[in-house]
């Protein structure tokens, strides 16, 4: 019942709600013996016999037991022995022994995280006149910190009125561990109001608070009090300082308080050269990490993790395999981290004999079965195509994580091998794992790029029925991709309209299927929705709606959005945009302005550029442009069929049949073929091939039965289309 009570009781109330008598008993009882007269409660009982003769030696020796019974972990014999001491503590008048007793008892549950004892511990104290001894204090506000109790850690330090800084201490690293900078400032503040001087420890949990909440001028505020209390020589302080100016991005401050530091160590030097690395600064902390070595400082291995971990996320990855290769002369060994490290750097470059050079390092050095390592060697051989020795290393892990499946599925995602990669996640399922977030996010976009509406809605109704999946916006926006782009708008529209939240990628890809469908009306209507809705298009965005509008023949929209994306939303168009551009004018046969478009932009053609100015040329009859844009297509020496196919085509229809020739020729030279015509169609059990004049299907006869009667069918709906115009051209027949 007491532990029950403790638990909702909060601190402040303690001592109003413990009994007067029990609060005031123990001081009374020793106030007593001084003067003689009545014995205390304890002391009855020893006097009757309960509690034999103590002296200091015994109630020493019953700590050293409780110690010991603390620390092989018998609790029960523990409070046992607590409760003995507390009678022959007071009976004898050795009080310092049970306070001694209780921060014993309070360590052990501050370590187990035993709230109810602990509080009535702090009972006990307050009763005692312990509540506010500066040894105690700080123990108590340890144990409340450790429970996530910081208001009442607070108001235990905030009452004590020591003026030792210890507890103080205490409470602002527990603030700022906790990410709660503001009330680590708060309490800094209401220390030095109280009259208590910082010393070396608080300073660095107060400037680490300044530097994460970016509060530059309270930080400098610090500094100056640092200099007023002649605490700027200190290792501690110099180092937090460091830390904070690099953080504020003041790398010259930092540089200063760096220099001036007279011994330097691994903390100095790590706080500089981080400052450097998240400023993008790389050569000053190899130039840097260079001076420390010539001076003759060492860094050690967890330094040079750091400086190569930057090069690595600046992007410098051949930078970051030039430093490992000098961390093996110097260091004269590489840890796992090193090898992760470098392996990303690979990854990134595609540089699988480098990679595989990391690799058998890794096995020499017993590295190899790291998780993380294993992890690393399958982003690897994936990026690189060797997806054999990317399975080999992943059926040679023993115990998997779902990092582990993450990095095979998205391997295989990324290439687009969507049938291994949903093989995979069966597989996953099998082993008893969960696909997460990270899991559907690499397999939903090759749905999307394939059209697979099929694996599309099983992962949809995977999502439905996992809540915790359902918060992440980007699997709704790949989900309205897959729909969008497997001609499904009006579901696809639904989840738009569902979401909450949104984001410029959700409006994109609804953008994006309507595009495709051709309504670019609404595509328009929801490109201003999204601008109203204060969401800044990006470059994939302008190229979702410069391509609607061209399969829609907005000329003059298309216009308006390719001047906003540079004079309202400073984006600079890609030769993307450009090629959406030329497409739009080709589509509406405004041949001269697609011409004009190509010539002005600042990047060179491609041979899909000229391939669509050739398309629209034959659509529009321009020979003239035509014949051009196929001089600077075969000039690209092109080794894509369908190029020459359209050259010849358009000379074809313009009875140009030498030039015909000759791109028949150059075909023939080069090595060119036309593949057939093929096709893919989703029986639901998979999707089944088809290709031009094929006959390899065992159902071949009922196939062309069946294309017969569709095209007689197709046949017939454009000639009543047909009439259908001329009459409405002519009037009404007679």
């Amino acid at each position: 019942m007491p532990s029950r009570m403790l638990k909702c009781i909060p601190i402040c109330q303690y001592e109003r709600l413990l009994p007067l008598k029990w609060r005031r008993s123990v001081r009374i009882q020793l106030e007593n013996r001084e003067k003689g007269e009545k014995p205390s409660f304890y002391g009855q009982l020893r006097c009757a016999g309960f509690i034999a003769h103590t002296d200091e030696r015994t109630v020493d020796c019953l700590l050293t037991t409780l110690q010991d019974n603390v620390t092989h972990g018998h609790l029960s014999h523990a409070l046992t022995t607590f409760s003995l001491i507390q009678g022959h503590a007071f009976a004898s008048n050795f009080s310092h022994f049970f306070l001694d007793a209780i921060s014993v008892l309070l360590v052990t549950f501050t370590k187990f995280k035993l709230l109810p004892g602990g509080k009535q511990l702090h009972a006990r104290a307050i009763a005692s006149g312990f509540d506010k001894d500066i040894k105690f204090v700080p123990k108590l506000v340890s144990f409340y910190r450790e429970l996530d109790l910081l208001d009442d850690a607070y108001f235990v330090t905030s009452c004590s009125n020591i003026l030792h800084p210890l507890s103080w201490n205490v409470l602002i690293s527990s603030y700022v561990s906790k990410g709660l900078f503001q009330e680590a400032i708060f309490a800094y503040e209401e220390m030095c109001n109280k009259g208590i001087r910082p010393d070396h420890f608080t300073y660095p949990s107060i400037l680490k608070a300044c530097a994460l909440l970016s509060n530059i001028d309270y930080g400098r505020e610090v500094h100056k009090s640092i200099g007023a209390c002649s605490l700027n020589s200190n290792l501690f302080v110099q180092n937090a300082l460091v830390s904070m100016y690099g953080k504020f991005g003041d790398l010259a401050t930092a540089r200063s308080i760096f220099d001036n530091i007279q011994v330097k160590d691994d903390v100095s030097c790590n706080s500089m050269i981080y400052a450097y690395i998240s400023m993008g600064k790389l050569s000053e902390a190899s130039e840097l990490s260079e001076t420390m070595h010539e001076a003759g400082f060492e860094f050690n291995i967890l330094t040079w993790n750091m400086i190569v971990g930057g090069f690595v996320r600046a992007g410098d990855f051949e930078g970051a395999l030039a430093l490992i290769r000098k961390m093996r002369i110097r260091c004269k060994t590489l840890d796992p981290v090193t090898v992760v490290e470098g392996l990303k750097a690979c990854s990134e470059m595609c540089s699988l004999k480098l990679g595989k050079e990391l690799h058998g390092f890794a096995v020499q050095n017993s590295f190899a079965d790291h998780n993380s390592v294993q992890n690393s060697l399958i982003t690897l051989y994936c990026r690189c195509q060797d997806f054999k020795n990317a399975h080999m290393v992943f059926k040679s892990i023993q115990g998997k994580t779902i990092i582990s499946w993450n990095s095979i599925v998205s391997g295989f995602a990324k290439w687009d091998c969507l049938e291994e990669a949903m093989l995979l996640l069966r597989n996953l399922l099998l082993a008893g794992f969960k696909p997460n977030y990270v899991t559907l996010a690499g397999i939903l976009p090759v749905c999307a790029r394939f059209s697979n509406l099929r694996h599309g809605k099983e992962l949809h109704c995977y999502i439905l029925r996992h809540e915790e999946l359902a918060t992440h916006l980007r699997l709704w926006n790949a989900l309205i991709e897959v729909y969008a782009r497997s001609g499904r708008v009006t579901m696809a529209r639904q989840l738009f309209d569902l979401l909450e939240n949104r984001d410029v990628v959700t409006y994109t890809s609804i953008i994006t299927g309507y595009g495709l469908q051709g309504n670019g009306k609404i595509a328009v209507h929801l490109f201003k929705e999204m601008e109203r809705s204060h969401i800044k298009p990006d470059h994939v965005a302008m190229i979702a709606i410069l391509s609607a509008c061209s399969h829609s023949g907005l000329v003059s929209h298309g216009q308006h959005f390719f001047q906003t994306m540079q004079n309202i939303y400073g984006l600079t168009p890609y030769l993307e945009h450009f090629s959406c551009m030329a497409d739009l004018y080709g589509r509406a046969g405004l041949l001269d302005k697609a011409k004009d478009i190509i010539l002005r932009m600042p990047y060179k053609p491609t041979a899909e550029m000229w391939a669509t100015l050739i398309g629209a040329c034959s659509v529009y009859g321009n020979t003239e442009i035509g014949e051009w844009a196929a001089d600077k297509l075969l000039e690209m020496k092109s080794q894509h069929p369908g190029h020459y196919v359209l050259i010849a085509n358009m000379y074809a229809a313009a009875g140009f049949w030498s030039k015909l020739a000759q791109v028949r020729t150059l075909m023939r030279d080069m090595g060119v073929t036309k593949d057939p015509g093929c096709a893919w169609v989703d029986l639901g059990a998979g999707f089944s091939q088809f290709t031009a004049e094929d006959t390899s299907n065992s159902q071949v006869e009922e196939i062309y039965s069946l294309l017969v009667g569709l095209a007689k069918h197709m046949k017939d709906i454009n000639t009543e289309n047909l009439e259908y115009s001329e009459t409405e051209e002519g009037g009404l027949p007679p």
